[in-house]
C-alpha cells in the first residue's frame, strides 16, 4: 500500500509540473503539450489531483469546460474505484 501511495504522490507531482510547463510554453508561444496528455494520459494514471492543482495554481485550461468536467469525472471514478477496492478487500 505504501508503494501505491508513493506512486500517487509522484504521478501527481509530475502532472502538476506538466501543467506548469505547458502554461510556460503557451506564454512563450512555443510548441505545447498535447491536450490529450494533459487531460487523459496523466490524470488517468492517477494524477488527477495534480492536474486540478496545476489548473488552479497556473491558471491554465481553466476556461475549457471539458477540462473541468473531464477531470472531475475522472476523479469521481477514481474515488469510486478506491472505495470498491477497499470494500472488496483487495490489497
Amino acid at each position: 500500500m505504501k508503494y501505491f501511495i508513493l506512486y500517487l504522490i509522484i504521478i501527481n507531482i509530475i502532472t502538476f509540473f506538466l501543467y506548469g510547463l505547458d502554461k510556460r510554453l503557451a506564454i512563450q508561444h512555443e510548441r505545447r503539450i498535447k491536450e490529450a496528455t494533459l487531460l487523459l494520459s496523466f490524470p488517468l494514471l492517477g494524477g488527477t489531483i495534480g492536474a486540478m492543482a496545476g489548473m488552479v495554481i497556473f491558471h491554465h485550461k481553466t476556461k475549457k469546460a471539458y477540462f473541468k468536467i473531464g477531470l472531475t469525472i475522472i476523479l469521481i471514478l477514481q474515488i469510486v474505484l478506491c472505495i470498491y477496492i477497499k470494500l472488496k478487500g483487495f490489497n
